[in-house]
């Protein structure tokens, strides 16, 4: 666990049903020990059989129902509602839990024991429910006249959006008798408003204080050379588990109030989460320049990519948005895991470079000899990349199949091989052919899915091959089909190798790169990555 884990970070969730409820269980408790109730008992008893106590009227007499009637017509008939909590700070919160306890508990008193003494157009439940109403929704009126903090903003929207109309008014014992009263709610729709929107300012400073907290707890891991974790063979970081919980208890929290504040708050998360991954990624990327000397360099390199599964899978299953939204909220990670990549890579592309000279060195004598000694070297570096998460480990394995056909196009676009005669050509097409067979085959069994690379290098070796000019012009159309970055450069430096063309026939045959193919701009570079002189 890192030390920003969810609950250094972020604060509980203010959840006032919880404390609502867990009072209503206590006062319930309490209840249950003593033998005579309160609250509306004095009322009660008014209406009660048997011995009464002294000066009390028995239920025959006239008085009773008068008594009875006045206590309609006046204040509640239990002056709790004025009272304050026995015990605690006196803070809005407190006061909401006990008038909203005492409410509903002398409402349910009233359906169940009062009401069935009087005849129905009395409206007794009414009566009592409106007098409740308007003292409740005047304590709130003042409470919202001064300056409210976050957490007492918090709670007023979920007393008046939430428990009030939900536990109380349509609680299971009491809904049916309010159904037609019309109680309304407690603060009128403009102050509603007024508190939502201080409520979104404040969430969403909170969420952004939290998850740079997050960060900078997290940098400072790297820069003090702390390894990461190890989960199920893989490095992990717990960055990206404590972002998306600050992110999910601001939208739960949020939704407590109601589920559209819950859809509002998600407009204002879609703002912040991608302005707090491009510092990420900056973060990051500084920490890549700096960190190169560092024990636990790698690792932590590792830990950050594998993170980018964590918030992507996130994403995709909570935040329900279009494919391309999605894409842009995710951009700052793909370019993270990129510069990662390139990191990871460093070592094996400088092991590499000397042998692929070899190629235009040796004038591709004996080029199967050379290939060999890079799958090698690609083989002995590639445990190093064993403790990224699976779909990356692919990733970076299709880059470094892109990165070894792209190099074997350089050493043949250097234009120092010129093969004058077809036999030349057709033996040098056979080598690229075996080279490009079995460079397909080591990187498709170590897990890249790439595919679209598999035609690059036996397409070339063919146009090396043909010596009919229409014929090498069918496949470059082809060609340029599948890489629609295939330029007339590109060609004229593998046309260049075979010696035995004319210079009309190679204007010819680049003239065919004129035509329209109808494709579209790659969505994977190939050529656009070759620079050819």
């Amino acid at each position: 666990m890192s030390v920003a884990s969810s609950e250094d970070l972020v604060p509980p969730l203010e959840a006032g049903t919880a404390l609502y409820r867990e009072e209503e269980k206590t006062v319930k408790k309490k209840k249950e020990k003593k033998k005579k109730s309160k609250g509306l008992a004095n009322v009660f008893c008014v209406f009660t059989k048997g011995k009464k106590k002294k000066g009390q009227l028995s239920s025959a007499e006239p008085e009773g129902t008068a008594r009875s009637r006045q206590g309609l017509d006046g204040p509640p008939p239990t002056e709790r509602m004025g009272q304050r909590p026995a015990a605690g700070p006196e803070v809005p919160e407190n006061v909401f839990l006990h008038l909203g306890r005492t409410m509903k508990e002398d409402l349910e008193a009233v359906v169940e024991r009062l009401k069935p003494l009087f005849p129905a157009e009395f409206g007794v439940v009414a009566a009592y429910a409106e007098s409740y109403h308007q003292h409740f929704a005047a304590h709130l009126a003042a409470v919202t006249q001064f300056e409210l903090c976050e957490r007492d903003t918090y709670m007023l929207l979920v007393w008046v959006q939430n428990l009030y109309p939900n536990d109380i008014i349509n609680s299971p014992k009491l809904a049916g008798e309010l159904q037609g009263v019309g109680l309304g709610s407690l603060l009128p729709p403009r102050q509603i408003r007024l508190l939502e929107a201080t409520f979104l300012s404040n969430e969403a400073a909170n969420v952004r204080e939290l998850m740079d907290r997050a960060l900078e707890l997290e940098a400072q891991h790297w820069a003090e050379d702390v390894p990461p974790q190890r989960l199920d063979g893989h490095c992990h970081s717990e960055l990206a588990i404590d972002i998306i919980q600050i992110i999910s208890q601001a939208q739960a929290k949020a939704e407590s109030i109601t589920l559209d504040l819950g859809s509002q708050i998600k407009q204002v998360l879609l703002v912040e989460l991608p302005a707090f991954l491009r510092s990420y990624q900056r973060a990051f990327s500084e920490f890549l320049e700096r960190g190169k000397q560092l024990r636990n360099y790698r690792a932590n390199v590792i830990a950050n990519i594998n993170n980018c599964l964590s918030f992507r899978m996130s994403m995709e299953q909570k935040w329900q948005v279009p494919q391309d939204t999605l894409s842009l909220l995710l951009g700052p990670l793909g370019e993270l895991k990129s510069h990662g990549f390139d990191t990871l890579l460093q070592n094996l592309r400088e092991d590499l470079k000397p042998l692929f000279k070899r190629f235009t060195h040796t004038r591709w004598a004996a080029p199967m000899e050379t290939l060999e000694k890079i799958i090698t070297t690609v083989d002995v570096r590639l445990p190093e990349f064993s403790e990224l998460q699976d779909c990356f480990r692919e990733e970076l394995m299709e880059a470094v199949h892109l990165h070894l056909v792209k190099e074997y196009i350089i050493q043949l676009s250097k234009r120092r091989l010129v093969l004058k005669t077809a036999e030349q050509q057709q033996q040098l097409a056979g080598h690229i052919l075996a080279n490009a067979d079995t460079i397909q085959h080591f990187c498709t069994q170590h897990g890249s899915p790439a595919t679209w690379l598999q035609p690059a290098l036996p397409t070339l070796a063919e146009i090396i091959r043909l010596q009919d000019p229409s014929a090498i012009k069918i496949e470059v159309a082809t060609y340029a089909t599948c890489y629609p970055d295939f330029s007339k450069g590109h060609l004229s430096a593998i046309l260049a190798i075979k010696g035995n063309l004319s210079n009309s026939e190679a204007k010819s045959i680049r003239s065919i790169l004129d035509v329209s193919t109808g494709a579209q701009e790659p969505s994977r570079s190939l050529f656009s990555l070759i620079k050819v002189g």
